[in-house]
């Protein structure tokens, strides 16, 4: 009897001590992680730039890291960063125009990473004039109102472009037309003599008889857009940033070496026309880099111009490498 008791007395000790070394262990991991998986968000415009992600996604690269890693839509610049303002996000795909003007009162966001820039034959931006207008050539558009969105990348690649191209400064005039679909059927119209259109729709204007000025292939150190991630996100999160850059980086590598294999998942979550879905180039995308001194120097130039800055804003205190995988 006393055997028995004694049996039963160990083995509900062990149990007990199980369960406390389980505890320990369960107690511990949480620590660590703070008590549970760590949300990073980031904010993503339909936008041919953020295919990497959705590889990403879709080949299960996100798994395992501890931090739920999650795209949240937004369906403008206007919206992405007034959700950067408000602290609801941590991170979004933007340019460096967007990361000097909210760094212009003290440092509130990083750029990390390059994540698309223009490729011969595979341009970000074009500018293009109306079938109806007869223009050809950047020449022809001295004094011509171009439509853009002001003061953003568009309107800086615009400027740049044409300025290469031979245009005084004098000659160059933008018109606002701030919604891109907008632009593109004011184009297509004729009410817009010239206008800046973004790839796949500037792609999609030029099938349908818009005629081609220039495109930043052409020029592609005006053109690239960043991957941008606030101070604080920073400091809370870092670990979780490094894994996110390496598996947004690990999917632009699947991308470049078959992008045919892609094709499919473009179409399902970018926003591309019908009249160019059929053979739409998907494009190639940078690995492991950040906008280098020069280009951020000419943006910082040209927001000074624009009034947008009082003063150039430093290059390391905007742009790090540090977190690049």
């Amino acid at each position: 009897m006393k055997s028995r008791y004694r049996i039963q007395k160990y083995a509900i000790l062990g149990i007990f001590l199980g369960v406390l070394f389980g505890f320990g262990v369960c107690h511990s991991t949480q620590a660590e992680t703070g008590g549970q998986e760590k949300e990073l968000k980031i904010a993503l415009l339909p936008i041919l730039d953020v295919l990497p992600f959705y590889v990403a996604e879709a080949e299960g690269y996100f798994e395992g890291s501890g931090f739920k890693i999650t795209a949240i839509p937004v369906a403008s610049g206007l919206s992405r960063d007034q959700l950067m303002q408000a602290g609801e996000i941590d991170g979004m795909l933007n340019e460096m125009t967007t990361t000097g003007s909210f760094n212009r009162k003290g440092v509130q966001i990083k750029i990390l990473m390059s994540a698309r820039k223009a490729y011969a034959g595979s341009p970000l931006f074009r500018i293009l004039a109306s079938q109806k207008g007869g223009l050809k050539s950047p020449t022809d558009l001295a004094g011509v109102s171009i439509g853009v969105s002001v003061n953003t990348i568009i309107e800086y690649v615009t400027d740049r472009m044409l300025a290469a191209e031979g245009l005084s400064r004098d000659r160059i005039i933008m018109k606002s037309v701030p919604v891109i679909p907008e632009r593109y059927q004011l184009l297509m119209q004729g009410q817009l003599k010239a206008a800046t259109l973004p790839d796949p729709l500037g792609l999609s204007a030029l099938a349908a008889g818009a005629v081609s000025i220039v495109d930043d292939s052409v020029y592609p150190h005006y053109s690239v857009s960043v991957l941008s991630f606030s101070v604080k996100a920073l400091k809370e999160k870092g670990e979780g940033i490094r894994f996110f850059l390496k598996t947004w980086d690990e999917a632009a590598g699947k991308i470049n070496a078959d992008p045919a294999a892609y094709r499919p998942l473009l179409l399902k979550k970018i926003r591309v026309p019908k009249n160019v879905q059929g053979g739409y180039p998907v494009p190639i995308y940078p690995r492991r880099e950040v906008p280098d001194s020069e280009q951020w120097a000419d943006v910082m130039t040209w927001m000074v111009e624009k009034g947008l800055l009082t003063t150039p804003l430093s290059y390391e205190q905007s742009v790090t490498k540090v977190f690049i995988p």
